[in-house]
């Protein structure tokens, strides 16, 4: 009887192995399909910076939206309001100016920012504020930085001025983050 209890178990596995590489990361895809359609070497890196914005920006949203309803903090709650409503917006400008560009953007989270995400939404209580944190913190120093520049050496202007104009928002989501984890950390030590 073990034996019939086991076959389907591994059949389940195996259609579940299937489906996986059936669904090739979002990010990839529109990487790929980038540098087919772009020959020039800084095109391409204006491309690039556009895909990776897009794959974060979502990812910001996405766990925004989960901070609001996973938080207990009512201050992660509340940022992570401001970062889903101030990431949608940037995500539809970004999308535009992409569409205008002939740019290909990522419709899904890639497979990298879905682990994070998965990881966070598994959190709760204490656990998931200080995850949170400590994910809006580290996307968004990575964010700053690729922003800044592209911002001084993209070669699109409308991509350069669009990256620029958005500096200082990510700046001040970087501060609230690391002003947050600080507070958090130091209500850890006093307990």
């Amino acid at each position: 009887m073990k034996k019939y209890l086991i076959h389907p178990f591994l059949l389940s596995l195996f259609v579940i192995a299937i489906s996986c590489e059936n669904n090739p990361d979002s990010k990839e895809v529109a990487e790929e399909t980038n540098e087919e359609q772009f020959d020039d070497r800084d095109t391409k890196k204006d491309a690039e910076f556009a895909v990776d914005a897009a794959a974060t920006g979502m990812f910001q949203v996405q766990a925004g939206q989960l901070a609001v309803s996973n938080g207990m903090n009512p201050r992660v709650k509340e940022l992570g309001q401001m970062i889903a409503t101030d990431h949608e917006k940037l995500n539809v400008e970004l999308k535009d100016m992409a569409a205008n560009k002939n740019i290909t953007l990522p419709t899904a989270l890639s497979d990298d920012k879905r682990e994070i995400y998965n990881d966070l939404s598994g959190k709760t209580g204490n656990e998931f504020d200080e995850k949170f944190v400590d994910a809006m913190v580290n996307s968004h120093e990575k964010s700053l930085n690729r922003y800044e520049d592209i911002a001084e050496n993209g070669n699109d202007q409308d991509i350069r001025n669009w990256a620029s104009g958005k500096i200082p928002a990510l700046q001040a989501h970087l501060r609230e983050f690391e002003a947050l984890k600080e507070i958090m950390k130091d209500n850890n030590t006093v307990n």
